[in-house]
């Protein structure tokens, strides 16, 4: 996929509070594309395509259902985020309502629990996705395992899963920049910004009944036209929420700012090299 540097311009001004519907915006707008090599690498590996049932948790504004519908396969997504299930409608739903319709074939974009994301046709799904990468909080794996325990059963027995997250912070340059989020905040007690562990994908999945089954790394670099850009779409990824707790949204757009300063370049725009990885499991 082209690499792009992404420009967003601001909604208002750093010191207001965060609105739900403008991080929905800068996620899609500006954060999600930089995760799109691993989908499509992930796509690539596993053959997605027109016999694919994909269920994709935690789908966010959609775009790796997009991704995945466009390479034939049918598609279904959850999500707790009402305004980036709003997004994800606008793009893969371009009627009004239509994911409430009979189609079987038609994608599904659904709120809360997995466990509500049934089949339509009593077929079960053959792959399960989470592409929100775990290895950031000390408490992020917790939600995914509830998840998952919801999901696996609309699967059929020995289908796909897979699972992501952040590679060793020595591969990351964005992870100086996440420090920041555990700086600010009380860690123990919010769950702020931690190193990922290299085992922490494989303890995920047998806590979740799984069996590992390869995994893999891709390269994502976080590209972005300009400082504004950068920090709002790192503040959309919700890793920093519990440091805007702690103190203000305008202390963690500062430090997040300063803390960019060695990865921009002289024509302002900003470059960070990172990898990720992600581990395939069966049920």
């Amino acid at each position: 996929m082209t690499r792009t540097l992404v420009r967003h311009h601001s909604h208002a001004e750093t010191s207001t509070p965060v609105d739900p519907g403008n991080r929905a915006r800068d996620w899609a707008e500006i954060q999600e594309r930089m995760l799109a090599p691993l989908y499509e690498a992930v796509y690539e590996r596993l053959e997605v395509g027109s016999g694919t049932r994909l269920l994709s948790l935690g789908c966010g504004s959609g775009l790796a259902l997009l991704i995945a519908a466009a390479r034939g396969a049918r598609v279904t997504g959850v999500d707790t985020d009402l305004e980036r299930l709003a997004l994800a409608r606008t793009r893969l739903l371009p009627d009004p309502g239509s994911d409430a319709g009979p189609g079987a074939g038609r994608p599904r974009l659904l709120e809360g629990d997995p466990s509500g994301a049934r089949p339509r046709d009593g077929m079960p799904y053959d792959l399960i996705t989470a592409f929100t990468p775990i290895g950031c909080s000390s408490d992020d794996g917790e939600g995914l395992v509830a998840a998952l325990r919801s999901a696996v059963p609309l699967a059929a027995r020995g289908s796909t899963v897979v699972l992501t997250g952040w590679g060793p912070p020595e591969r990351c340059a964005t992870a100086p920049v996440l420090r920041v989020a555990g700086r600010l905040s009380d860690r123990d007690r919010e769950g702020g910004w931690r190193s990922s562990g290299r085992d922490d994908l494989e303890e995920l999945a047998f806590r979740a009944g799984l069996n590992p089954d390869g995994s893999g790394r891709v390269a994502c670099p976080f590209g972005y036209a300009d400082l504004d850009s950068a920090v709002r779409g790192l503040l959309s990824t919700r890793l920093f929420d519990a440091a805007v707790r702690a103190t203000d949204r305008a202390q963690v757009e500062k430090e997040v700012a300063q803390a960019l300063h060695p990865h921009r370049r002289r024509d302002g725009t900003v470059w960070m090299p990172n990898v990720f990885r992600y581990l395939v499991c069966t049920t």
